[in-house]
């Protein structure tokens, strides 16, 4: 049987991609991360990742390895979960920003799912500003959304990221005419500060497309409509960022936020620790 510590570090440099922030999400130095792996690419036999100066990625035998070591660290969760008599249940109110549906949320759920299976999920996809009033009204217990770096107020900040201008290879920036964005309705911290940036280099723009949903707004950019700004690591698949030479300006950075209403709330703090684990990691 392989060793759950070791198991715990590999799951966490597989999803951080970084052996810096897999040592800060479990609370150790990482060279006892790097230990870890040298020890269980010992037990499997080979490399489980390929690292260089830029990058670690999973090798073959590391792919492999994902659900052999998910299946042990959650058959140990489960177990020491039942003889502490420590089963969550209940159900928890979830607010996510559109941005955060296809990507992340589906892996933060099945986490849920293995660890806590008597949590049921009542989801919310809307507008970060809309999730954060619900909650405060008391509507939702907890949010996944963004904010303007620095805006301060109540909730964690996961990470900042830079935004980046997307569009496809049907994207066309016509020369001397208005910037055609492809929008969320208002109240959008992303919509703000693409305007935001665009005003501030002087340059004109136009509302192309107007849509309440990410499934719309991948469909306006994909045909060429205009374009519009998004979290780095989360542009939308058949999108991509558009070069530094067609001379738009930085739309600067967003901030992953999380709300919680309750902290002392069994489900919504387990599914809280899924979504800091998820994102947390720079």
């Amino acid at each position: 049987m392989l060793d759950s510590r070791l198991c715990r570090s590999f799951l966490a440099v597989a999803e951080t991609r970084s052996f810096t922030a897999a040592a800060r999400r479990l609370g150790v130095g990482q060279p006892t991360v790097s230990q870890h792996i040298r020890r269980l690419e010992r037990e499997a036999g080979g490399l489980l990742f390929q690292r260089d100066t830029h990058a670690v990625d999973l090798t073959p035998r590391g792919q492999a390895m994902l659900g052999f070591a998910q299946t042990i660290v959650d058959t140990e969760d489960r177990a020491a979960r039942h003889f502490r008599g420590t089963q969550v249940r209940g159900r928890v109110r979830f607010g996510v920003s559109e941005d955060f549906v296809l990507d992340e949320v589906p892996e933060i759920l099945r986490r849920l799912r293995r660890s806590h299976p008597l949590v049921d999920v009542e989801l919310h996809v809307e507008l970060s500003d809309v999730l954060a009033r619900r909650l405060d009204e008391g509507r939702l217990d907890l949010v996944l959304g963004k904010r303007r770096p620095g805006a301060g107020g109540p909730g964690t900040v996961l990470r900042r990221e830079p935004l980046v201008w997307i569009g496809s290879t049907a994207t066309v920036l016509e020369a001397g005419q208005p910037v055609p964005l492809v929008q969320y309705p208002m109240p959008s911290v992303t919509r703000q500060l693409a305007v935001e940036a665009l005003e501030r280099a002087g340059l004109e723009w136009r509302s192309a497309c107007l849509t309440s949903s990410l499934t719309g707004l991948r469909a306006a950019a994909a045909a060429g409509l205009g374009i519009t700004v998004h979290a780095r690591s989360l542009v939308p698949d058949g999108l991509l960022a558009l070069p530094a030479h067609l001379g738009l300006p930085d739309p600067g950075d967003v901030e992953f936020m999380l709300l919680l209403r309750d902290a002392t709330a069994g489900p919504a703090t387990a599914l809280a620790d899924f979504v800091v684990a998820k994102l947390g990691a720079e």
